[in-house]
């Protein structure tokens, strides 16, 4: 989904899967998201991420003292997460006409510093379980049970 403008509160509640690329939101984006990657070019409402238990949020310019970090984590963002969200940048653009995401892209180098990467904690762990049962050579049943335990625990 990519919009062109800002959107209104709750958007992305409970996501558990979709893509979206906005150029700003209300209060409370990304509550109970599960899944999906949201990105935000813009202004953020208060209590984002607020029950956030997986999926992964990158914002522009995010005021930390916005962010709901009973169960996020801020981060910097990977070179992987930035060239992702190059990539969604450009296809914002492409599909928008951004006039927002023209001017990110036109410095991406120091458009790039400017992101933050929202992550769930639990997720991390799931995430990470994930990776290392690949790097271990594990088959996807036993990979799936090393997520299932960094899931609970």
């Amino acid at each position: 989904l990519f919009i062109r403008g800002q959107v209104g509160e709750r958007f992305c509640v409970r996501n558990s899967g979709a893509t979206a690329v906005v150029e700003g939101l209300g209060d409370h984006g990304c509550e109970y998201m599960t899944g999906g990657v949201a990105v935000v070019l813009g202004k953020t409402g208060r209590n984002v991420a607020a029950g956030m238990s997986g999926g992964i949020g990158y914002f522009l310019d995010l005021d930390p003292t916005l962010l709901n970090t009973e169960m996020v984590d801020a981060l910097v963002p990977s070179d992987a997460d930035l060239e992702l969200l190059k990539k969604l940048i450009v296809r914002h653009r492409e599909e928008t006409g951004s006039d927002v995401a023209e001017s990110l892209l036109a410095d991406w180098r120091a458009a790039a510093r400017r992101f933050t990467k929202v992550l769930p904690r639990d997720y991390a762990r799931v995430i990470a379980a994930r990776q290392q049962g690949e790097s271990e050579g594990l088959d996807e049943a036993m990979i799936t049970s090393k997520m299932m335990e960094a899931a609970h625990g």
